[in-house]
């Protein structure tokens, strides 16, 4: 399987309040070129937005976010989750999502967590808060001495930010909340979201 990190530059990371919008929305991004959605579980509905993306959006990849334990782990893959992508990353976290076989990215901050996450043979990871953790600067120190290790950064990117986090040679995909506009998705403009999509797509 290809690398999550390479299906495409950028990663929606979408909140999800009404469950309507689940599918028009990912049917948007993918046509304006990101194909692969992280859906944060941070809401009520975000399961079932994941369940309906993953069973009518077709060319969508659609994962959790937000993941934070086992029965976070569990029940996202039950949705139909294709990846999780979580915050931070406990022993017993990892352990959830390394059985439960799906794709992830767990979130590190420090040269220790990536370097604790790599002895067990994670070398795609999560950099979060990016923007708040150091930003490029910091990655861009982290490549020196963990020259193995990618990561999607996410946190704090902006569309003006985002070309120059994808210049470093560690950072594999950027994800960002910047294109999936509350004020968009309250009132259906999905052709803003599909133009939003096409322009971050264009970015590699």
């Amino acid at each position: 399987m290809t690398s999550l990190l390479d299906l495409a530059p950028v990663i929606p990371v979408v909140v999800i309040d009404d469950v309507e919008t689940a599918v028009p929305l990912a049917r948007a991004l993918v046509s304006g070129g990101l194909p692969v959605i992280e859906v944060t579980l941070r809401t009520k509905v975000a399961l079932e937005a994941i369940a309906r993306i993953a069973a009518e959006v077709p060319g969508a990849v659609v994962g959790a976010g937000t993941v934070r334990t086992a029965a976070d782990v569990e029940a996202s893959l039950k949705a139909g989750a294709s990846f999780l992508v979580s915050p931070g990353a406990t022993p017993s976290l990892v352990d959830a999502m390394l059985a439960g076989g799906a794709p992830f990215l767990a979130g590190a901050a420090t040269a220790s967590e990536v370097m604790a996450l790599a002895e067990r043979g994670l070398k795609e990871l999560k950099f979060f808060p990016a923007e708040a953790a150091g930003g490029r600067p910091y990655l861009k120190s982290l490549a020196g001495p963990l020259p193995d290790v990618r990561f999607c950064p996410t946190g704090g990117i902006r569309p003006e930010t985002a070309a120059d986090y994808l210049a470093l040679p560690n950072v594999g995909c950027v994800g960002g909340t910047w294109l999936t506009p509350a004020d968009a998705l309250a009132t259906g403009d999905w052709a803003r979201v599909e133009a939003l999509a096409a322009e971050a797509a264009a970015l590699r």
